[in-house]
């Protein structure tokens, strides 16, 4: 069998299951089968420990994987750690399908929830909204405790969800006050409507302080300076032609004929 493992030191590197077929019985184990078969197998252990070995490199190649780059890691190690994490990521997808499976239906069958006689402060609030889903949920194929629980969900995914900053549950969050608010004025008694639903605003409001913590309306300026400014140095050049001087002596006689001075 040839080893497809690249020499060391310029000598072939056998496998595993080379060294195991290479390996000579010892003499005396000869007459039992069994007995050659183990011994062959620990003296192939034994030698694929030592320095140059199969299993020496192989655990040579995984002591450098932890300082190493992607590409300089070996290929059985990238392919062992790939399949390793497809495992895992189908083994999560499972577990939270069956979960969210378990949860609807454990949603789609919780009872009617109407309770509560709408007394304290968040009665006033709380009673209005059971009220409101149990009658919508006449009309729709599912329990209103199952409307009542994704209410509860959605709020508490907004608050928590907006006070670490995330924009998706933010608007989740305001969605849910107006839904929220409209629900109550819909459904609370019309003697006390204004006041139910100015206390759910209130309300709404102080929980907004968290969820909607940093959030500001002021329009945010980046002064980033120019990489390049053009420096203006302005100067005025003047260019005067002056007339060369005359050398002493000249008299001006030597011009041509055809030039005269002007005479009055």
């Amino acid at each position: 069998m040839q080893s497809n493992d690249k020499p060391v030191n310029g000598q072939p590197n056998p496998s595993f299951l080379d060294l195991l077929g290479q390996t000579p019985p010892p003499p005396d184990v000869k007459d039992w089968p069994r007995t050659k078969r183990f011994a062959r197998l620990r003296t192939a252990w034994r030698e694929s420990w030592e320095e140059g070995g199969f299993l020496y490199q192989r655990w040579e190649e995984l002591f450098q994987a932890r300082h190493a780059g992607w590409h300089e890691i070996a290929v059985w190690i990238k392919t062992a750690g790939l399949l390793a994490g497809i495992s895992l990521i189908v083994m999560m997808v499972d577990a939270a399908g069956d979960i969210a499976s378990a949860a609807l239906k454990g949603l789609s069958v919780i009872p009617a929830s109407s309770a509560g006689d709408g007394s304290g402060l968040w009665g006033t609030v709380d009673h209005p909204i059971r009220v409101f889903l149990a009658d919508q949920a006449a009309h729709l194929a599912v329990a209103p405790g199952a409307l009542y629980a994704f209410w509860q969900l959605t709020g508490l995914l907004g608050l928590v969800g907006g006070f670490f900053g995330n924009a998706g549950a933010r608007i989740a969050w305001l969605l849910f006050g107006i839904g929220s608010l409209s629900m109550i004025w819909s459904a609370a008694p019309a003697g006390g409507r204004a006041a139910a639903t100015g206390l759910a605003a209130l309300m709404w409001a102080l929980a907004s302080m968290f969820a909607l913590r940093g959030l500001t309306l002021r329009p945010i300026v980046h002064n980033h300076p120019p990489q390049f400014q053009p420096q203006f140095s302005p100067t005025l050049h003047l260019h005067a032609w002056l007339p060369a001087p005359t050398p002493a002596g000249d008299d001006f006689g030597d011009e041509p004929d055809h030039i005269h001075p002007l005479q009055r």
